[in-house]
């Protein structure tokens, strides 16, 4: 099967739905399936020092489309495809020709997709990732939360509208899912965790752990809480931060690792010295994916507060490497969680989350115990098994949509712009002045050359 991804946020952009495409997409390739991801083109600069380590490795599996774009006004992280690229789009997307349009976005890309799939008959699926109403107030805080909410919800309304079936990652997203009433069934597929990833020799983790003393000799000697997302006050980080004077009472010799950067930076780095604890807690910046893996190695414990993430996938990512989490139970982290595995799951409570993190720091036997927990919860989630059920869906859609639409067609538009139809008829011509040219040197008596 063919499978075109359209995609605002790629490599290099560390999000959740760069995780999930990049991941989903390779795990297909591997499987005999050929994908195409058609994507917003994001600069590599000083500003955004992710490794290429990550993307050139997807390019041996995948065939990427880099649109080019320009920045959100609302995040300077983000970009946007320039709309009047649609055409130069359709043309790689036919080179490639399509089975199925998986559309991640809600933005121009999205615009893209979904007139690709309308315009040659093709069956699109959308993966409903965010939970905008929640986050886009933190992008505009200079406009009433209502009214952003009120647009988000119509925006979000009219990309469901255009979508033949749905996939959702959490139960709690098809909550939202079913709060639109659009008479939607969708499908529920978490993002699997390449557990191949986070398997790191004991010589290997040993040797990062002293190249990140070198490089930030606050870590000798000491026990790391780590916290890894996006640096945004939607992550609730500065929940971490007002808790760390309460362990730190118990337990001095920990260090808050705030792996991860994002638009509010800064302002958890002056919320640090405010909160007297600059000298136990780093902002080191971005990670590759693999140096966060190793990451996850040299830590003690993850802490995770926020109440927006809609998938948890940092989280198992935490316990594949054999870490307890301590983590506030909403959306994304409620589901891969399910309760205490492999960890505790707690409220949006400081003093509770406070008492579970120096827990797991006296105890010895209850550590090793969730630790040990946490690695054979996290397993059942294997990007090999969820990817096996993504090909099910879209399978089934395919063959559903064939049925009530027919098959895949070619634009009577795009067949003019081709040329097809001046290439048919300027062969039809030559044939029929073959012929006659024939006639005339026959009545002639003369031999065609």
């Amino acid at each position: 099967m063919k499978i075109a991804m359209f995609t605002d946020a790629y490599w290099p952009r560390v999000n959740g739905v760069t995780v999930s495409v990049d991941s989903f997409s390779i795990a297909l390739a591997k499987e005999g399936h050929e994908v195409l991801i058609v994507c917003s083109h994001y600069p590599q600069d000083i500003n955004n020092p992710v490794s290429l380590q990550k993307e050139l490795e997807s390019e041996k599996y995948l065939k990427i489309v880099k649109v080019p774009s320009f920045p959100l006004v609302v995040s300077k992280e983000d970009r946007v495809a320039k709309a009047n690229k649609l055409n130069w789009v359709f043309k790689q997307v036919d080179a490639f020709n399509p089975d199925i349009i998986h559309i991640n976005t809600e933005m121009v890309i999205a615009d893209f997709g979904f007139s690709y799939a309308r315009t040659h008959n093709l069956a699109v699926i959308y993966t409903l990732h965010t939970m905008w109403e929640d986050y886009a107030p933190h992008y505009v805080p200079m406009v009433p939360a209502w009214i952003v909410r009120f647009v988000i919800r119509r925006w979000q309304e009219s990309v469901l509208r255009r979508s033949y079936r749905v996939i959702v990652p959490t139960p709690q997203i098809e909550d939202l899912l079913n709060s639109y009433k659009m008479n939607i069934k969708p499908f529920l597929l978490p993002t699997g965790i390449d557990i191949k990833l986070f398997e790191h020799e004991e010589a290997e983790v040993i040797d990062f752990r002293k190249k990140q003393e070198e490089k930030f000799p606050v870590l000798k000697n000491k026990r790391i809480l780590l916290f890894a997302g996006r640096i945004g006050k939607e992550k609730n980080v500065g929940f971490l931060l007002n808790i760390m004077p309460g362990i730190l009472a118990k337990h001095p010799d920990v260090v808050l690792f705030i792996a991860g950067n994002g638009p509010d930076l800064e302002y958890y780095r002056e919320e640090a010295k405010r909160a007297g604890i600059e000298n136990n807690c780093l902002f080191p910046g971005y990670f590759t994916r693999s140096d966060l893996s190793l990451i996850y190695s040299i830590s003690e414990i993850f802490m995770f507060p926020s109440l927006t993430d809609t998938q948890g996938l940092v989280t198992l990512e935490a316990m594949l490497s054999g870490k307890p989490v301590v983590a506030i139970g909403a959306m994304g982290t409620l589901t891969v969680m399910g309760g205490d595995n492999g960890g505790f799951m707690v409220k949006n409570d400081e003093a509770e989350f406070t008492a579970r993190v120096i827990d797991l720091l006296d105890d010895p036997e209850l550590y090793k115990r969730k630790s040990l927990d946490a690695k054979i919860h996290a397993c059942t989630w294997s990007i090999e098994e969820m990817t096996k059920k993504l090909i099910t869906i879209y399978q089934t859609t395919v063959s559903d949509y064939i049925e009530e639409f027919g098959h895949r067609i070619t634009p009577v538009w795009e067949l003019i712009i081709q040329k097809r139809w001046w290439k048919i008829n300027q062969m039809i011509l030559k044939k029929k002045t073959k012929r006659s040219w024939q006639k005339i040197l026959a009545k002639l008596s003369i031999k065609e050359e």
